[in-house]
């Protein structure tokens, strides 16, 4: 009587990994693109001011541009955040270690690394976290 017994993957293969490296690649491209443009947006390189306008629009110009600058702040900070999360899975396809639930330590699908490449949970373990406010 022989034993089957069904082999747990740990993780994912080279060439899995490599396909993951060309798709964080590809967003890692596109979201330095996106800061370069969010950074020129709020410190005014492309500079349209209201100097040649009447006071009064000249106010809520401004006004509009100090919100906009704000704004474009915010988002340059949270796409410095998601390259610097796609450098990371980077390094964790370097070390093999990409693709693997820090929570659970089990694979982490490969739908969702396809469409979130920088998730070091899974599905399962976001689900369970605690909702924080």
């Amino acid at each position: 009587m022989t034993k089957t017994t069904k082999s747990v993957i740990t993780r994912y293969s080279d060439e899995e990994l490599e396909e993951f490296k060309e798709i964080i690649l590809s967003k890692l491209e596109k979201a330095k693109a996106d800061l370069i443009m969010l950074t020129d947006a709020y410190t005014n390189k492309n500079d349209h001011d209201t100097n040649d306008t009447s006071p009064t629009f000249k106010v809520l110009e401004e006004g509009n541009a100090v919100m906009s600058k704000e704004e474009n702040s915010k988002l340059a900070n949270r796409q410095e955040k998601f390259i610097s999360s796609l450098e990371k899975a980077l390094i964790r396809i370097e070390n093999k270690s990409y693709g693997i639930c820090r929570e659970t330590g089990k694979l982490i699908s490969k739908e969702r690394l396809k469409s979130v490449p920088h998730a070091t949970l899974s599905i399962e373990a976001k689900l369970n976290r605690p909702v924080s406010k």
